[in-house]
Parts: structure tokens; C-alpha cells; sequence
């Protein structure tokens, strides 16, 4: 059995006349098993499938990391200027390695900041209440009052 999107197993594969079971839904169901191991493979770190070479594979899960991690830089181009984007792209690999994205990109960019802020990756002070801030304003309902403003005040006086 395979499990669709909602995490449900799929029934049996139909049977065929005659009460054999029918081909075309074993390879259906073999595929989809195949399909589920190699998306594992790539975003959650699960082992390579068989038939797949983990090489190629581990080149693939790079690309898809590094492409999460831009996506986040332009959903919250915030985090790339606090953390400098070499630490950036360090604390985001780091992260985002065995951890796939499950609630679109402005809730990993609030994932990978609420990670920051436990302390997995190593921040000076000054960076960890900046990344504090950051995601106070953006992880409630609604922003904080006066935030933008408070903000916009303080960087046209130069503090």
C-alpha cells in the first residue's frame, strides 16, 4: 500500500478478472513507491533508493537546499542582511539539511529564525536580538504596532 498527500493509505491494487491482481496497478503502486523514496531522499535526508546513485542525488539535494535558501532570502530579505550572507547560507544548510519545508516559505523563514533563536547555531548578541525582533514582528497575527515606524525613525536618525 502508498499513502496519497494526506497521509492516508491508498486501498489495495484492484484485482484483475479472475480475482489476480492486476498489473498495471502494481506498477502504479511500485512507481509511487519509488516516487516516495526519491522525494525523501531529496528533502529529508532519507537514504537513496535503490537504483538511484546517492552521488547524484546528495548533488540534487545541494541545488534544492541552496534554491530553498535564496527563495527565503526574497520572502525575508531581512535575514540575510542581520546574519551576513555567508552565515546565512550556513545556518539556512544547516537547517534546512533532513528538515523539509512543510508550510510554504514565509513559515520556514519563521521555522529557521525560531531555530536560530534556540540556539543551534551559534550568534553574537547583537544578531540574536535582531533575529529576535524580526520574527516577533512577523510571527503574530498581526505586525507589532508602531514597529515599521519605531524602526524607520531610528535608521533616519542614524542609531
Amino acid at each position: 500500500m502508498s499513502e496519497h498527500r494526506t497521509g492516508q493509505p491508498d486501498a489495495p491494487a484492484p484485482a484483475a478478472e479472475g480475482g489476480a491482481p492486476d498489473p498495471v496497478a502494481d506498477a502504479r503502486e511500485r512507481l509511487a513507491h519509488a516516487q516516495h523514496g526519491l522525494l525523501a531522499a531529496l528533502v529529508s535526508g532519507a537514504p537513496a533508493p535503490e537504483g538511484f546513485d546517492e552521488e547524484r542525488l546528495a548533488v540534487q539535494t545541494r541545488a534544492l537546499t541552496a534554491k530553498r535558501a535564496d527563495v527565503i532570502a526574497k520572502v525575508a530579505p531581512e535575514l540575510p542582511r542581520i546574519l551576513g550572507e555567508k552565515e546565512y547560507r550556513a545556518a539556512f544548510v544547516a537547517y534546512a539539511r533532513g528538515r523539509p519545508m512543510t508550510g510554504g516559505y514565509r513559515r520556514d523563514a519563521l521555522d529557521f529564525a525560531e531555530e536560530l533563536l534556540r540556539g543551534t547555531h551559534p550568534l553574537d548578541a547583537n544578531v540574536r536580538r535582531h533575529v529576535h525582533r524580526w520574527w516577533r514582528e512577523r510571527s503574530g497575527p498581526a505586525p507589532l504596532p508602531r514597529g515599521r515606524l519605531r524602526r524607520a525613525l531610528r535608521a533616519l536618525r542614524g542609531r
